[in-house]
């Protein structure tokens, strides 16, 4: 089987004791421990405010641990595990990629070819191409001009210029 990357991010009530905090780790780490799996990382984010309340709390503590397991199991054993404890208000787990960077950097290059030029919506609703939009100082008035003739007619008119 495949070795895979998990994100197990749980949040426990915020008036819960530091030795049981620590008794719902150690337990996660005997279930990894059980079906040979490793805790790469693991993180104690503090007392954050919540989204939203959850179970009439406003606010919790945050434990982020990363795991890696071959066997899918695991997860669902994690998250009973969590789910059974009085103390844990959410949890979530996510499957990770092994190389995220690469992953977002395809998504980038599919997303916006590098030779089109980038233009504004505002540009491409106004039919200008390449443009920038300058506003004349002296009348407010706003005009598409293109990049290359933006510098020479600030010049030739004398008038100063705002780009945005």
């Amino acid at each position: 089987m495949e070795e895979r990357l998990y994100d197990l991010i749980f949040i426990v009530r915020p008036a819960t004791p530091e030795e049981e905090i620590k008794k719902v780790l150690t337990s996660l780490e005997h279930a990894c421990a059980e079906k040979g799996a490793k805790i790469e990382k693991s993180e104690h984010w503090g007392t954050r405010k919540l989204a939203y309340k959850v179970m009439k709390h406003r606010e919790g503590i945050y434990l982020y641990q990363q795991v890696r397991t071959t066997h899918g199991e695991l997860v669902h054993e994690l998250e009973r595990r969590l789910g059974v404890q009085d103390s844990v208000i959410k949890y979530q787990t996510v499957r990770r990629s092994e190389a995220p960077e690469e992953a977002f950097a395809e998504a980038r290059a599919a997303r916006r070819p590098s030779s089109a030029p980038h233009r504004s919506r505002a540009a491409a609703a106004r039919g200008c191409r390449t443009s920038r939009r300058v506003v004349t100082r002296r009348t407010g008035s706003s005009q598409c001009v293109p990049k290359v003739l933006s510098f020479y007619r600030s010049a030739a008119n004398g008038r100063a210029t705002s780009e945005r």
